[in-house]
């Protein structure tokens, strides 16, 4: 009767590794496949006194983005990008000002707001990030 048991549980085991391998390899061909396709970002970056302004510019790997940058930006900046597959959106301004800094970015899609944020201080580094929207 053991022996009965154990080879149920066994096979039980080894149907549900295949099970979960073959959603990994699913998991897996829908990156690659999602690396090959492109979305358009626009950044927008206002405040005061922004001395630069590092962001993802759609250059480099997918998880190892090439950092485009702009010293001392006319405020409102704006830029529209076009990333790659999974490849994140970022912008990340930085301020530096003895008499208080202001620094807000936004990161829109498709006419929508998915990422805002604001920072106020002596030396002011905001930034924003969001996920791939053709990753998923």
């Amino acid at each position: 009767m053991n022996r009965i048991v154990r080879a149920a549980v066994c096979s039980v085991a080894v149907a549900g590794l295949a099970a979960g391998l073959t959603a990994c390899s699913e998991a897996v061909d829908q990156v690659d496949k999602a690396v090959n396709e492109t979305y358009q970002v626009t950044y927008e970056v206002t405040g005061k006194n922004v001395d630069s302004i590092e962001f993802h510019g759609g250059g480099g790997k997918a998880m190892e983005p090439k950092i485009e940058s702009v010293s001392k930006p006319e405020l409102p900046w704006k830029k529209t990008v076009t990333l790659r597959g999974i490849m994140p959106a970022a912008v990340m301004p930085v301020a530096v000002d003895p008499e208080g800094a202001e620094v807000t970015c936004k990161i829109i899609y498709k006419g929508e707001v998915i990422e805002e944020q604001s920072a106020k201080g002596l030396a002011t580094s905001g930034g924003c990030t969001a996920e791939s929207p053709v990753g998923g």
